[in-house]
């Protein structure tokens, strides 16, 4: 019984419905190398907004390609980097960004990280000061003459 369920389950798999492409994937053609490589290092920069963590470049998620397709025909509009970011910013919120603007918003977002660390490192200094060997903690304790 578990062998037939087993290739059931590859045999489901391995189908043509398993291994189609999403509608509308159809490959992005750019003018020139240029074009193209300023496209590919905008969409590493913003994020999926469905994914939420892969970029707009990895993700294969139906709103990303529509993004993507989107971003290029900024681009071709004549918008730069920085007003297309706002454009998707509006549109999406700072999630969007891998990298969002520091302001009061995302202060947190920066400064979390070190504080963090600052945390863990007073938790463990102070976990191992309660939980070291009596003897260390004596010996602390008394004055030691040379």
């Amino acid at each position: 019984m578990i062998r037939y369920a087993l290739l059931l389950c590859l045999a489901l798999l391995w189908s043509p419905v398993a291994t189609a492409q999403v509608p509308g994937n159809v490959p992005l053609e750019f003018r020139n190398a240029a074009e193209e490589q300023r496209f590919h290092a905008l969409a590493a920069e913003l994020r999926c907004v469905m994914c939420q963590n892969q970029s707009l470049a990895d993700s294969n998620a139906q709103i990303a390609i529509e993004l993507r397709k989107e971003v290029l025909t900024l681009m071709r509009q004549g918008h730069n980097d920085d007003e297309i970011r706002a454009f998707l910013v509006t549109r999406y919120g700072e999630f969007v960004l891998y990298k969002p603007a520091y302001r009061g918003k995302t202060a947190l977002l920066w400064i979390a990280p070190g504080l963090l660390v600052i945390i863990a490192g007073a938790g463990l200094w102070m976990w191992q000061r309660r939980h070291r060997p009596a003897a260390v903690q004596d010996a602390d304790q008394q004055d030691v003459k040379w």
